[in-house]
């Protein structure tokens, strides 16, 4: 079994930053690719950002050059620093980690609960 939790949402002004972070503990051997996503209501989850194991990032365009997902891979944690932000940022961002298990063949995805990012005036 594998758990990834979330934290470091909130509220913020325009132009303001915010850290999230995301652990994931439990039967984990390696985890190759971590990502962050980010949904608002009647909307398709949407992928932010990503990072492999060995430090290659993606990032969608609405948000290049704003945020950064870096990880810590013998903490098992994936972090998001978001610069700059914008009213359009506000959402739950969920973070994934593509997961092999201790003794496992291949990999599996596992998602967070979810953290309440609101960027306000």
């Amino acid at each position: 079994q594998v758990q990834l939790v979330e934290s470091g949402g909130g509220l913020v002004q325009p132009g303001g930053s915010l850290r999230l972070s995301c652990a994931a503990s439990g039967s984990i051997s390696s985890i190759y690719v971590m990502g962050w996503y980010r949904q608002v209501p009647g909307k398709q989850r949407e992928l932010v950002a990503s990072i492999t194991n060995g430090g290659t990032t993606n990032y969608a365009d609405s948000v290049k050059g704003r945020f950064a997902i870096s990880r810590d891979n013998a903490k098992n944690t994936v972090y998001l620093q978001m610069n700059s932000l914008k009213p359009e940022d506000t959402a739950v961002y969920y973070c994934k980690g593509d997961v092999r298990i201790l003794s496992g063949y291949g990999t599996n995805a596992y998602w967070g609960q979810g953290t309440q990012v609101t960027v306000s005036i």
